[in-house]
């Protein structure tokens, strides 16, 4: 095989490969960043019944703040809006904000009967009932 056509033989076989790890690499991206999102949505306190907007908002204040102390006050105040718009509404939000980190009030991250004390694990009784 002459050496230009070996190139272009090689070329046509690697140049589909760079692009398909370059959407692959993207489609990633983007679902990070969706994840990302969702995550943050459910961190927040009331952010069912925040605007997308209100929980941008939100975010920027506590990146803003520069102490754990501004942080909370933030935390607290927000806490207390999110209380008052759920009472108007006639809803119920739960008495305090979810443990930080974990998105769900449990503290570990493990709901009921998720861990391997009695009835958490995968042997007999186990499991979710």
């Amino acid at each position: 095989m002459k050496p230009k056509t070996f190139v272009h033989v090689l070329l046509a076989a690697v140049l589909p490969l760079a692009a398909t790890h370059a959407l692959a690499a993207d489609s990633a991206t983007t679902m990070e960043r969706t994840q990302t999102q969702i995550q943050d949505r459910d961190q927040i306190y009331g952010s069912q019944i925040m605007t997308e907007q209100e929980r941008l908002e939100y975010r920027n204040r506590m990146r803003a703040a520069t102490t754990a102390e501004a942080r909370e006050q933030i935390r607290n105040e927000h806490h207390a809006q999110m209380q008052e718009r759920a009472k108007a509404n006639g809803l119920t939000l739960p008495d305090m904000p979810p443990t930080r980190g974990t998105g769900m009030g449990f503290g570990n991250g493990m709901g009921p009967g998720g861990g391997m004390g009695p009835g958490g694990g995968m042997g007999p009784g186990g499991g979710r009932r």
